[in-house]
C-alpha cells in the first residue's frame, strides 16, 4: 500500500508545474508538503519545516511513508493550483528567488507566501511598498571596520537613501529626525544597487549598498538582526526604484520596468593585477557589477583602489585569455597561464587568476558583459564614472 502511494506522488511529479520546486523553481522536487500541497526541493522543505508541522507539514517522497488523505491534497493542489492562490498578488518589483538564490531570500519568500499571505492581497505590503521607510541597520565603520548601529532613511519623494549617524533622536517622529538632522551621507536610488552578500560579510542577513557619488562608488556593509526587517530594505529599495520608473515611462509593461532594479554582482574574487609601469602582479578583491570592474584591498573596503567601465565590443572593448606582456613578479612557472586581458581603448587590464576553473569565470563572464548592448543608463553612468576622451574612450579611476 505504501509502495503504490508513493508510485502515485512519483506520477504526480511529473505533471506541469510540479517538476520544479514551487518555491525557488529548482528541478525534480524529491520533498512535499502534505498540508500546503505542493512540491518542493530540500532546501526549500528544510524553510517549511521551520512555517510548523501544523501550517507545513514535510514528507519525504520517496522515502517517507504517505496515506491516502495525504496523497488526495497533492492530487487536488499540486504546485499550479497553490501559485495561483498564495502568489495572486506578487508586486512586479519584489525579487522572487531561485534556486541559485541566497537563503534568506528563499527564507522570507516562503514566510510571506504561506505564514503572512502578503501576496493574497496588495495591503499586506505596507512594510516596503511605502513612501518612506526609516529604521536602525548594522553598519561597517569605514576605518575601524567595527559594526554600529545607524539610522537609515529611504524617501520616494527625494529618490535618496540616507544614513544617519547621532541617535539621541531616535524616538522622536521619523520625519521630524528626517528634517532636522544632517545625514553622514545620502545615496541617489538611480545608481544604488544592494546585493546581499552573507559570506563576505560574515552574517547570514548581511547586505552590500553601493551607490556612485563625486566619481567613484561607495560600499556600505550593513545586516539586521531580523532577516524579514533587511528583506522589507531591500524591497523597499526595489519598489522605490521601480515606482520611480512606473512614473517615468506609464507605457511600459510593468514587468520590463522590474528589470535589473537591483543585480547580484556577475563575479566577485581575488586576482593579481600587473602594475601599468612595469610593476609586478599585486593580489587585490575584484567585483565585476554589471559594466563596473572595481578592484579593492580588502573585500570589506569601503572604496574601492581603480574603477574600470566595460563598454561595448563595437567601442573597442575585449576580453583575451594569456597576456602580452609576460608574467612580472611571478615565482611559479605554472601561473601565467592562468593570466587574461581586459582590452579598453586606454589600456590592457592584464589579471591573472588563482585557478584554471576561475579564470575561465571571470573571462566568460567579461565576455558577456562586452556582449551586452549599452542601456540609457550604462551611458549616464559611464559619463560619470570617468572623463570621456573620445564617444568610446574611458579612464580608470585610481585611489
Amino acid at each position: 500500500m505504501a509502495e503504490r502511494q508513493r508510485a502515485r506522488l512519483v506520477e504526480l511529479t511529473l505533471q506541469d508545474g510540479n517538476q520544479d520546486c514551487a518555491d525557488c523553481g529548482d528541478k525534480n522536487p524529491d520533498w512535499a508538503s502534505c498540508t500546503i500541497g505542493v512540491f518542493l526541493c530540500q532546501t526549500c522543505a528544510g524553510i517549511h519545516r521551520g512555517l510548523g508541522s501544523s501550517n507545513s507539514r514535510i514528507k519525504s517522497i520517496h522515502l517517507d511513508n504517505w496515506d491516502k488523505d495525504q496523497v488526495q491534497v497533492m492530487e487536488m493542489i499540486g504546485n499550479i493550483k497553490a501559485k495561483d492562490k498564495y502568489e495572486m498578488c506578487v508586486p512586479p518589483y519584489y525579487k522572487r528567488p531561485t534556486s541559485q538564490t541566497v537563503d534568506v531570500l528563499k527564507k522570507e519568500w516562503i514566510m510571506a507566501k504561506y505564514q503572512r499571505l502578503e501576496f493574497t492581497d496588495t495591503d499586506r505590503q505596507d512594510a516596503y511598498n511605502v513612501s518612506q521607510k526609516s529604521g536602525l541597520l548594522w553598519k561597517l565603520g569605514r576605518d575601524r571596520k567595527q559594526f554600529a548601529q545607524r539610522r537609515f532613511v529611504l524617501s520616494r519623494t527625494e529618490n535618496k537613501l540616507y544614513y544617519y549617524v547621532n541617535e539621541e533622536n531616535g524616538k522622536k517622529n521619523v520625519i521630524f529626525y528626517f528634517q532636522q538632522k544632517q545625514p553622514k551621507a545620502e545615496a541617489d536610488l538611480d545608481f544604488l544597487n544592494a546585493v546581499f552578500v552573507p559570506e563576505k560579510i560574515g552574517n547570514p542577513f548581511g547586505l552590500q549598498i553601493t551607490y556612485f557619488k563625486n566619481g567613484s562608488t561607495r560600499n556600505l556593509f550593513v545586516y539586521s538582526e531580523n532577516s524579514k526587517e533587511i528583506v522589507d530594505w531591500f524591497m523597499c529599495i526595489r519598489a522605490a526604484k521601480w515606482e520611480r520608473r512606473r512614473i517615468a515611462f506609464p507605457d511600459r509593461d510593468l514587468t520590463q520596468l522590474a528589470e535589473d532594479l537591483t543585480k547580484d554582482f556577475l563575479m566577485e574574487g581575488w586576482l593579481s593585477k600587473m602594475g601599468p609601469k612595469n610593476e609586478p602582479f599585486r593580489r587585490r578583491w575584484f567585483t565585476l557589477d554589471r559594466r563596473k570592474l572595481m578592484y579593492f584591498e580588502e573585500p570589506l573596503n569601503a572604496f574601492a583602489k581603480g574603477e574600470v567601465f566595460i563598454g561595448h565590443k563595437d567601442g573597442g572593448y575585449s576580453v583575451s585569455t594569456g597576456s602580452e606582456e609576460g608574467d612580472r613578479g611571478s615565482n611559479s612557472q605554472n601561473t601565467s597561464s592562468y593570466c587574461f586581458t581586459l582590452n579598453t581603448p586606454d589600456r590592457k587590464f592584464v589579471l591573472r587568476a588563482e585557478t584554471q576553473d576561475d579564470m575561465h569565470k571571470w573571462v566568460m563572464a567579461m565576455q558577456k558583459v562586452v556582449e551586452m548592448p549599452l542601456t540609457t543608463q550604462d551611458s549616464k553612468l559611464a559619463g560619470l564614472l570617468v572623463p570621456k576622451k573620445s564617444s568610446n574612450s574611458f579612464r580608470l579611476i585610481k585611489r
